[in-house]
């Protein structure tokens, strides 16, 4: 504990009575008690915050608290009485911020002995990782994740994980699995299929997505696919409004708003508390309130109609899958850890910026036997230039193990050491193929002769192998 010394102008000095009995003096708040301050502190480092309190550390490690519902910082612990004075640190909830007191948390929570190793095949890296993911405790998955793909060589310093992510994460989201849906015909992001049901073990394989989403998260790693902004929301139990209905369902919700802004009876509408839907060529009637068959919808009551479909059309056949995410997820990262987010910064966090800014890359970029201005170099940022954005994201994907980006662009991006710039080293013959270092966000290009064959040779690369010149 500290010592009084160290309280002198914060909290409390100490004095004696005439009776000789010990009492303390706050100088600041004027005030004198029995009781010891410390004594207070410790009892109260045993509790939970108050709502909407968050505990953080200023640069040089000392502890303050942050009071989101009035948006105020106190050095002073909420839990003991006479907290809530502004401390003069200003109060962020910036993007960032929140994203660094996430890191902390899940640093906090990471084991730092040993490491859990995970060896997959790419032809079925679907099945092995969940064969053994889910048999891992969940504890032992906050180690460090030491990833193998079998009959290649190659150690872990990072890289391997994050192409683990991204692979697995393209197979257990693939619609064609029937786990997962896309929200429409002209929006990509993915939903809980309601027909997953078919398969007799669906639930367990919601677990398991879980588990890797949440694993992505605390190990700071993307994924390949985005799901519905509606659906982080549900995952950051945020209430959903008719207006999330549009980005998913825009007939569902263009017929809601007509509901709620005309007069039914005048329109001659019958409408009742229930509704069709159909999963696999089957029919199927949801009541949305007990004999909801039977209740009309009026001008009295349509709000509550409304209100009720939205909150039916998110969760309508999916709310077991859901049930079983979340255990999932909750078993790597709490939910809690994730109160300040809202679902777009959450969106961030697992897929990371999609699209490429070309002049950002070419800034970030760092060479080695190379200088910029060799004609090699050159003829690499004109194929950057020339190709499409899909092979933009192939490339990427090449030398970093991921096609996706840090919310601050390339200038972020990791290594196996922590920050680390895309790297382009002159190694090899030029008859050799392009190789990278996933691990270093390094490519290996050898010293071409013509802007052609320097195109095909990554072309063949980046689009004709798999696993090929990749370390």
């Amino acid at each position: 504990l500290p010592t009084l010394e160290s309280y002198k102008a914060v909290v409390s000095t100490q004095s004696t009575g005439e009776n000789g009995r010990v009492y303390f003096v706050n100088h600041e708040h004027r005030t004198t008690q029995w009781e010891d301050p410390r004594v207070q502190i410790k009892k109260a480092s045993n509790l939970p915050l108050p709502a909407g309190w968050e505990e953080r550390y200023t640069a040089d490690g000392t502890k303050y608290y942050v009071d989101h519902n009035t948006r105020s910082t106190t050095f002073q612990d909420p839990r003991v009485s006479g907290a809530g004075q502004s401390s003069g640190i200003q109060y962020e909830r910036s993007y960032r911020w929140k994203f660094g007191q996430f890191r902390h948390l899940c640093s906090r929570a990471s084991i730092q002995t040993g490491h859990i190793k995970i060896a997959v095949s790419r032809n079925s890296v679907f099945e092995d990782s969940f064969n053994q993911i889910l048999n891992i405790p969940p504890q032992d998955l906050k180690r460090r994740l030491f990833i193998s793909f079998r009959g290649e060589e190659g150690l872990d310093y990072g890289g391997l994980a994050r192409e683990w992510f991204f692979l697995l994460s393209h197979e257990m989201l693939n619609p064609m699995y029937c786990l997962f849906e896309y929200a429409s015909k002209n929006n990509y992001s993915l939903q809980i299929n309601p027909a997953s049901y078919i398969n007799p073990h669906h639930l367990t394989y919601f677990k398991f997505v879980g588990r890797i989403i949440a694993l992505a998260l605390f190990h700071n790693k993307y994924i390949d696919k985005g799901f519905t902004l509606p659906f982080y929301k549900r995952i950051l139990d945020k209430p959903l409004t008719m207006l999330d209905l549009k980005s998913v369902d825009e007939d569902f919700y263009n017929s809601l708003k007509w509901v709620k802004e005309n007069d039914l009876e005048e329109c001659g509408l019958e409408l009742y508390f229930a509704h069709e839907f159909e999963v696999l060529g089957e029919v199927k009637i949801h009541e949305l309130k007990p004999g909801g068959e039977d209740i009309l919808v009026t001008e009295e009551n349509k709000e509550e109609y409304v209100n009720m479909m939205v909150s039916w059309r998110f969760t309508r056949g999916v709310k077991d899958q859901f049930a079983a995410f979340l255990e999932g997820f909750n078993e790597i990262v709490p939910i809690q850890w994730l109160q300040y987010f809202d679902e777009r910064e959450l969106e961030l966090i697992l897929v990371g910026i999609q699209d490429f800014d070309v002049q950002d890359w070419q800034a970030h970029t760092i060479y080695r036997n190379y200088r910029r201005n060799d004609k090699q170099i050159q003829w690499f940022w004109q194929f950057v230039n020339e190709i499409s954005d899909e092979q933009r994201s192939r490339l990427l994907q090449f030398v970093t193990g991921t096609c996706r980006l840090p919310i601050g662009g390339f200038c972020e991006l990791m290594g196996s050491n922590g920050a680390q710039k895309f790297c382009i080293e002159r190694v090899g013959k030029e008859n050799w193929l392009p190789r990278s270092h996933t691990c270093f966000n390094r490519l290996d290009l050898p010293p071409y002769r013509s802007y052609e064959v320097l195109k095909d040779k990554l072309l063949f690369a980046i689009e004709e192998t798999e696993g090929f010149g990749q370390e």
